[in-house]
């Protein structure tokens, strides 16, 4: 049946895929962020400690870097379709079963291991492991939509949940939010499948003849290193892996560090709860334009130029939290949250695209998901080490400082990596043709 369909509409089947990956990501990556509605009224009925149960959503982070090199490796072998049901599965279980919880370690356990390693599945890293394959010329355009997904569910879901859980409990919001992912994502990830070759069709909806492939073929500039089987062994041995590791720590240390702590700052220097509030949930909003609007241009004008102006955004962003706190300007406070969500959050339309242009392959799944352990790990330590400098100076300005360095590194290092050096994106090939 879903080989049929393939064949009646060869050219809107990848899009049907980058809306299952829409529709995944817009569901299971906020049944994660729910957790912070869930944290109010969780401390409400049992009273623990706030880091004690604070720490099941850390928790998930540490599964999430420990599955992260592994899942590349179930992806290469089993291919999407199992690795999105599992992931699914791990989800709907883990906040089923929370409605059971009484003590922290039952939170540990669902909220925590099930839920964080489902998302980790079902989100940014599942899913840039084989969606890439599925377009060429249109590949950061289609991951900015797919992944805009995120964006969209914080922006309708979560605020319907926020309403539910206060009328009829946390416990009632988890049964709810476990039964839509089950309904709605299991038999929509039937459709999935790792390559369009599976399915008797090419990348962006092409004819998969010799002509396509040879037009495909166009884009490399370097045969020499595009020809090479890179397994993960091969591509650590190399200057540009390492480049890479070291753009998305940074890129990811960045991005969490104010995500966490820009709330809390904001309310500390003059703005009220409700404003700060509204600003977090503005570069959501903002960020879902600015996804796909970077991706369509990272087709255009490279990977490189893209990632730069990602990464200017999050310069501007502590740039305008640094000047906030001199003047509480709200011309400022909006030129950080359109810096923030138009262009910091673009980075996410490239983060699958450019390690997929350097080591497209067979073996590409070890090497994305060993990469991704770098991401993780600048997204764990930014917010950590902005409150321990706020903890021992009494300040932001120098943990906005040290981060405002991390961006421009960051930057800097996908330079050195330099994806075009390897494959050039569409437009520029058709740039050179003409």
């Amino acid at each position: 049946m879903i080989e049929r369909l393939a064949r009646r509409l060869p050219f809107f089947y990848g899009w049907i895929v980058v809306g299952v990956v829409f529709l995944t990501m817009a569901i299971c990556v906020n049944a994660r962020t729910a957790f912070s509605l869930l944290f109010p009224p969780i401390l409400d009925e049992f009273g623990w400690e706030r880091g004690v149960t604070a720490g099941a959503f850390s928790f998930g982070f540490i599964v999430s870097a420990v599955l992260s090199p592994l899942l590349g490796r179930l992806m290469d072998r089993r291919g999407p379709r199992f690795v999105m049901e599992i992931g699914v599965v791990a989800t709907a279980a883990g906040l089923l079963l929370a409605t059971f919880s009484t003590q922290p370690w039952h939170v540990y356990l669902t909220l925590g291991m099930l839920v964080g390693a489902g998302t980790t599945f079902t989100g940014y890293t599942g899913q840039a492991l084989f969606l890439p394959n599925w377009f060429v010329r249109r590949r950061a355009l289609a991951m900015s939509v797919a992944f805009a997904g995120v964006g969209f569910g914080s922006i309708v879901m979560l605020p319907a949940l926020q309403a539910f859980v206060e009328r009829s409990g946390w416990r009632a919001g988890c049964t709810l939010l476990g039964v839509l992912t089950l309904v709605v994502l299991v038999p929509l990830n039937l459709l999935l499948r790792k390559r369009p070759q599976d399915l008797g069709l090419a990348p962006d909806g092409d004819a998969d003849t010799p002509a396509a492939t040879q037009a495909r073929r166009a884009n490399v500039v370097d045969p020499a290193w595009a020809a090479i089987d890179w397994t993960l062994r091969r591509a650590m041995g190399t200057a540009r892996f390492w480049w890479i590791a070291l753009a998305y720590f940074g890129g990811l240390f960045s991005w969490y560090a104010v995500q966490v702590h820009q709330t809390k700052y904001l309310t500390e220097i003059g703005f009220g709860p409700a404003q700060a509030a509204w600003a977090l949930g503005a570069v959501s909003l903002a960020g879902v334009p600015g996804q796909i609007g970077l991706g369509w241009l990272s087709d255009r004008i490279g990977r490189e130029i893209v990632w730069a102006i990602g990464s200017l955004g999050f310069v501007i962003t502590y740039a305008a939290l640094l000047a906030l706190q001199a003047h509480t300007s709200v011309v400022l406070l909006y030129a950080m949250v359109l810096a923030q969500g138009v262009l910091g959050y673009g980075l996410t339309s490239v983060v699958g695209a450019i390690p997929a242009e350097i080591f497209e392959g067979k073996h590409y799944g070890p090497i994305f998901g060993t990469l991704m352990l770098s991401a993780l790990a600048g997204g764990a330590v930014g917010p950590w080490f902005m409150g321990f400098v706020h903890d021992r100076t009494g300040s932001y300005t120098l943990a906005f400082l040290v981060a405002i360095g991390f961006s421009l590194l960051s930057a800097f290092a996908i330079w050195r990596a330099a994806p075009s050096g390897v494959r050039v994106v569409a437009g520029k090939v058709r740039a050179a043709q003409a």
